[in-house]
């Protein structure tokens, strides 16, 4: 049976195609050994980013908050009774030491004087009668004309005559000490706080009148964790020896963020360890001449706890955990990795140090570090700034 014209037709139709098809498939088995770099299904290296190291001295800070207070804060009390009859000063004034802040009523301490240097004179005269009677007494006693009796007698009457005349002018002193204690001065220097009584206020001795805080220098109270024992055994032998040269530098950071620019000294820490904070109460203080810090402020106090030589801070990322410990991912010349187990430092400024493990312009990975393995070729990008 003959083919009808339209099936002859179709399949000189479909020839070319079938053709181009075959050498398609042709073309693609044999085609492996084409430029494209992936010979056998290998994967190209895994992108990492490195940097360069280099060893650098760094400082080891804490940073502790505190809490300013004035060196002394100082009661002032009143040492002598009476109506409180003026104040001397402004509320809140800077005052020097020694300087006049109330004056209590003086007149029945002015009696009270008048009265102590009369029984003096009186016990003057009486210790010159008696002293004069000893002297004739023992005079006439070694005439044999007079007895032990009346000699022992005078004796004894001159004696007790020069005690009454020293009770008589401590009297005089105390009562002239009362009235110099009508003027209350300050213990001090510091800004004065607010009276307590009002002028005209009956007082009794000992009546608390004000305060005052001396404030330059100010001492800051910090709480020390335990751990941080350099500075707790520095400080501590601060506190034994003066003189030597064992006070600890530590710097402010004020409640703004600002650095306080004047350096300070740990000059004590306490002798125990508080069981419930795990941590040991300092001191620092700090000179305050122009006032700047004031009582109650609340601030930062940075201690240098030691400084390293020669290590490599380094971003924290690039630092992970094996077997035997820490280690880094270091690029060598040929784009190959190599792993190395290195010693940690503490962390500074949001760097890891590293104290052993790397050498200067190694370059380390700190990005990609996922399913790296030590030998693996790898694509560096490198980073500067770092």
């Amino acid at each position: 049976m003959k083919p009808k014209k339209n099936e002859t037709l179709l399949s000189r139709a479909l020839l070319p195609v079938s053709a181009g098809l075959a050498a398609l498939a042709l073309t693609a088995c044999g085609g492996s050994d084409g430029a494209d770099g992936n010979a056998h299904g290998e994967m190209p290296p895994p992108p990492v980013v490195a940097v360069a190291v280099q060893p650098e001295n760094v400082d080891v800070e804490v940073t502790y908050a505190g809490r300013v207070r004035g060196l002394r804060e100082v009661q002032v009390r009143a040492r002598a009774g009476g109506i409180l009859e003026e104040r001397l000063y402004s509320e809140g004034q800077y005052v020097e030491k020694g300087a006049p802040l109330f004056r209590i009523e003086r007149e029945p301490y002015e009696i009270a004087l008048r009265a102590a240097e009369a029984d003096l004179a009186n016990a003057r005269a009486a210790a010159g009668q008696a002293a004069r009677e000893w002297r004739r007494i023992s005079g006439l006693h070694e005439q044999n004309a007079v007895s032990d009796r009346e000699r022992d007698r005078a004796q004894a009457e001159d004696e007790l005559a020069q005690a009454r005349l020293a009770l008589a002018e401590a009297r005089v002193e105390e009562a002239r000490l009362n009235l110099d204690y009508t003027v209350v001065k300050a213990p001090a220097a510091g800004p004065t706080g607010l009276e307590s009584l009002p002028e005209g206020s009956l007082i009794e001795r000992g009546t608390l009148l004000t305060t005052i805080v001396q404030q330059d220098p100010v001492q800051v109270r910090f709480a020390l964790p335990e751990r941080d024992a350099v500075t707790h055994r520095t400080a501590r032998r601060a506190m034994v020896d003066p003189g030597g040269d064992h006070r600890y530098a530590v710097r402010m950071v004020l409640p703004d963020g600002r650095d306080y620019g004047r350096e300070g000294v740990v000059d004590f820490t306490d002798s125990t360890v508080d069981a419930r904070t795990g941590s040991v109460q300092a001191r620092a203080l700090f000179d305050n001449p122009d006032g700047d810090l004031v009582p109650g402020q609340f601030v930062r106090v940075r201690l240098s706890l030691q400084q390293l030589e020669d290590v490599f801070p380094v971003p924290p990322p690039a630092v992970i955990q094996g077997r035997e410990g820490p280690r880094i991912f270091v690029v060598k010349s040929d784009d190959t990795v190599e792993a190395r187990n290195v010693r940690l430092g503490p962390v500074v400024d949001g760097k890891q140090v590293v104290l052993e493990g790397l050498e200067s312009g190694d370059r380390i990975v700190v990005s990609g570090l996922v399913n790296l393995h030590p030998g693996m070729t790898v694509s560096p990008q490198f980073k500067d700034g770092e």
